[in-house]
């Protein structure tokens, strides 16, 4: 268990550094510090990461995702799939939000709802699944972005058994606009 408490905070740490540079003024510049309206090109995202990171199901993740620079108020649309080395799969579709901080972090919390098949792995306990996630992003001055998120899968209690699950994943993404 303590290599997962190590991770949590590894990941604690890094999706509250753009909210502590913010407050200690080391992003200043002449953009605004805060806004989720800024002209984000279409991306196309590839992550891997630690599947069910705090259960006994561990496996290798691996996501990719197409996210629109179409925006509604301030959502935009994503896709993903997702399929771990268990032979899991989930494929989703939801909205996100791109918060920039200064010119180079991003936070970009996001929920999708998909369908979710087992394989060989984790019974999460239904074939509808809700993701929600987090992700802390620094993006290059091409507009690539690395980050690093953490989402959870979960019925929301409309299975037998709602056993979830937790990833904590690195993305890259690459704009193709």
């Amino acid at each position: 268990m303590s290599h997962r408490l190590l991770l949590f905070a590894a990941m604690t740490s890094f999706l509250c550094a753009p909210i502590a540079l913010v407050s200690s003024g080391a992003l200043a510049d002449d953009s605004p510090v805060v806004t989720p309206f800024a002209d984000d090109p279409t991306y196309l995202s590839f992550g891997a990461g630690y599947f069910d990171l705090f259960d006994d199901s561990e496996a290798a993740e691996f996501r990719i995702e197409y996210r629109s620079d179409i925006q509604f108020l301030i959502f935009k649309p994503f896709v993903g799939v997702m399929a771990t080395s268990d032979a899991s799969f989930y494929g989703y579709g939801g909205v996100l939000t791109d918060f920039h901080f200064g010119t180079h972090w991003v936070l970009i919390p996001s929920v999708a709802i998909g369908f979710y098949e087992e394989g060989d792995g984790k019974d999460i306990g239904h074939a509808f699944e809700i993701r929600s996630g987090i992700e802390a992003a620094y993006q290059f001055n091409n507009e690539s972005r690395l980050g690093l998120l953490f989402y959870h899968i979960s019925n929301a209690g409309i299975g037998d058994t709602n056993a979830g699950t937790e990833v904590l994943g690195l993305s890259y993404s690459l704009p193709i606009d």
